[in-house]
């Protein structure tokens, strides 16, 4: 089986002097808490593709991809291999909270998102998986 290539997106900034993390709600309360992620076209890299998910799932234009920051083989709870890419990517002068339609289509299509931030790696539980390099960024 090949793995699914996923591109995952820790959307930083600095407020008061502390890193913060961006996460949002998926309106679909099993889905819970996450971050942007989606899975590499056929045609992208990974950093291509964290570009265009950042864009359709958090409405951000103006950012920073600024380093990968891990890279792994994930087994997803039916059975799929992730081949996973995280960026840290850096913003400035967004909101502390909002809220954002997907513009990617699919199964997102119709849904809202709430964003908001978190300032420490066990502030929100994530959904499995997408906290696994948090730590990386909050030390």
């Amino acid at each position: 089986m090949t793995p699914i290539k996923k591109a995952y997106g820790y959307v930083t900034r600095i407020k008061n002097g502390k890193t913060q993390v961006l996460v949002f709600r998926h309106p679909i309360r099993e889905a819970g808490i996450q971050i942007p992620k989606g899975t590499v076209e056929p045609h992208e890299n990974t950093y291509e593709a964290v570009i265009r998910e950042m864009k359709e799932e958090t409405g951000l234009e103006s950012f920073q991809v600024e380093e990968l920051i891990a890279e792994d083989f994930w087994e997803n709870a039916d059975g799929a291999i992730h081949h996973r890419s995280f960026y840290r990517i850096r913003v400035s002068d967004v909101p502390d909270e909002w809220d954002h339609q997907p513009t990617g289509g699919g199964d997102e299509a119709g849904l809202t998102f709430q964003f908001f931030w978190i300032s420490s790696e066990h502030e929100v539980q994530l959904i499995k998986g997408h906290g696994d390099y948090l730590s990386v960024l909050f030390t």
